[in-house]
């Protein structure tokens, strides 16, 4: 007789009172989905939203940083009440690594995976962003198997080499009936419509682009400049497709 786990009965519990969850993906490193994925968090919160934020990357967990979250740490209270930043709630994996290497694979993926979501308090939210991590393994397949409620954000940069590998996580996710969202063509240059033809081949919305912006990295960690840069008023109109 197959076992089940009853951490999972805890993780609907959990959720429960979160309307909407989004993992933002690629299946591609290098796009830009943890600065994608904080920029939506904020703006979302802009518009008087409640939202929470996971920083599911367990290799190499980034948001930390843009949020500028090196002294506050999860309260704990029959569980993990995330940090609160900014009215918005943040959780990640470098709260238990200290940023120290995390060296897993296979169950033990799995099990940090489940883990996180079972002592994770969530307070009542609108949104749930969850930051994808590269590629298409264990993560992105108990995320899907533990969660029937996704509705996927893919994003991509304007190279064929990019578009190739999120076109594998497109065609996965439809296989699966997941729902998508649409695609967000990140750090855009030139005026090239590569990225919305392949969308509309594919049968998934293009829902915008966003400029390749040099300085980015200056905003990190300060809450006005971010939230007042051209970057971010890109991104607004991008939230208004969805929310």
């Amino acid at each position: 007789m197959k076992l089940i786990d009853p951490r999972l009965s805890i993780i609907e519990k959990r959720l429960e009172n979160i309307k909407r969850i989004i993992p933002v993906a690629s299946g591609k490193g290098g796009v830009g989905k943890s600065t994608v994925s904080a920029l939506l968090a904020l703006l979302l919160k802009e518009k008087n939203y409640k939202v929470g934020l996971l920083d599911l990357d367990l290799y190499g967990p980034s948001l930390h940083i843009f949020l500028n979250n090196s002294h506050s740490f999860p309260k704990e209270e029959y569980g993990l009440i995330p940090v609160n930043i900014n009215n918005i709630d943040f959780m990640s994996i470098i709260y238990f690594t200290q940023n120290k290497p995390l060296i897993m694979r296979g169950k033990e993926l799995t099990d940090t995976l489940i883990e996180i979501f079972t002592i994770t308090r969530w307070n009542p939210l609108d949104f749930l962003i969850i930051d994808m991590p590269p590629g298409m393994g264990e993560i992105l397949l108990d995320l899907i198997r533990l969660i029937n409620r996704l509705e996927f954000l893919i994003v991509t940069n304007s190279t064929r080499i990019a578009m190739e590998t999120v076109e594998k996580l497109i065609n996965f996710l439809k296989e699966q009936n997941i729902p998508i969202l649409g695609l967000i063509e990140n750090m855009k240059i030139g005026d090239q419509d590569f990225v919305r033809e392949k969308c509309n081949s594919l049968g998934i919305p293009y829902i915008g682009n966003i400029s390749f912006y040099d300085n980015l990295e200056n905003y990190y960690g300060n809450y006005n400049e971010i939230i007042n840069s051209p970057i971010s008023k890109e991104i607004s109109q991008i939230v208004n497709f969805f929310a």
